[in-house]
């Protein structure tokens, strides 16, 4: 009989429901349940000679076939960011948004949103050398109303010094001739991103990062559908901010899905306001400061995980 592929993923997600499986781990099932099947497709094949290429082209079939099948079956989701992973759920977008965030006081899934800033930090220093530091919006002063802060404050900022590793007599020079020295980063963090929310988070990080040189989105959860990747594309064509899928298992796999645009000039007047709304900002602030006077970045004064330097 012949390997019904696209039938098979899809009885087995729902028979493993809210579980998320890569396509190797679905092959290296499908291999073990139906190894007739399987030696015979192997058979059949011209391209095909072992068990290990065969456990590979299944690899390959199940991505191709899943986002189409994804039409016939909304019922099977898939992340974004590789290794992707598919699953089934019949939770609405909105309902799996609703679940992922969960409270303040009782968040879902087993963690919260916090629980992603660390992480957050982790791979920004690891991967570009960025101090960061966490901004509690609980620590505004809200002396706008109940919703003028509204979208006004990112979840974590950063600084990124140029030239590190250079020589002191390169650092004296850029000193002298006032190049520039670093570059200002913000980031709106979610769990979970799909199309029932995309366009709102995808806003929010705009209006939250439009004063830093680099703005992103970071979701611990991206979901692959066509809309949502266009819309994606289309809103960073528009407002230059990029998307960051965050790896909760191994921050070090962390993915830029979509690289942030460079803005040339930071906006100070929005600074100016953040740091009156919120002592976290206003101690961000000057800690940029106190970089510029002495061409130095202590670890320990930023949310940055104990790594070598």
């Amino acid at each position: 009989m012949a390997l019904k592929l696209a039938n098979t993923v899809f009885d087995y997600l729902k028979g493993h429901s809210g579980e998320k499986f890569t396509a190797r781990q679905i092959a290296e099932w499908i291999f073990a349940t139906y190894p007739e099947e399987c030696q015979a497709k192997k058979q059949n094949s011209q391209s095909v000679s072992t068990d290990a290429e065969l456990i590979t082209q299944l690899v390959s079939e199940i991505g191709a076939h899943q986002t189409r099948t994804q039409k016939r079956y909304p019922e099977l989701k898939i992340t974004e960011g590789r290794p992707r992973k598919y699953y089934y759920s019949e939770k609405s977008d909105s309902e799996e948004v609703e679940a992922a965030e969960g409270t303040p006081s009782k968040p879902a899934e087993g963690y919260g949103e916090y629980f992603l800033y660390p992480l957050l930090s982790q791979f920004l220093r690891n991967e570009y050398g960025i101090y960061s530091k966490r901004i509690d919006e609980k620590c505004s002063s809200n002396k706008q109303g109940p919703k003028g802060n509204h979208w006004l404050h990112p979840d974590v900022v950063g600084m990124e010094v140029l030239g590190e590793d250079w020589l002191q007599e390169v650092r004296d020079c850029v000193n002298k001739y006032s190049d520039k020295r670093m570059k200002l980063w913000s980031f709106e963090v979610k769990k979970l991103i799909n199309r029932s929310n995309v366009r709102d988070c995808y806003l929010q990080a705009v209006s939250n990062s439009s004063w830093a040189n680099f703005g992103y989105l970071v979701a611990a959860e991206i979901k692959v559908d066509q809309y949502t990747d266009k819309e994606l594309q289309m809103l960073s064509a528009a407002h230059g901010i990029g998307v960051i899928r965050l790896d909760v298992n191994n921050p070090a796999d962390s993915q830029v899905l979509i690289p942030a645009r460079d803005r040339d000039d930071i906006d100070w007047d929005m600074i100016n306001r953040l740091a009156k709304e919120n002592k976290d900002f206003l101690e961000y602030v000057k800690l940029v400061k106190q970089f510029y006077q002495t061409g130095e970045a202590r670890v320990k004064d930023w949310d940055v995980p104990d790594v070598a330097d």
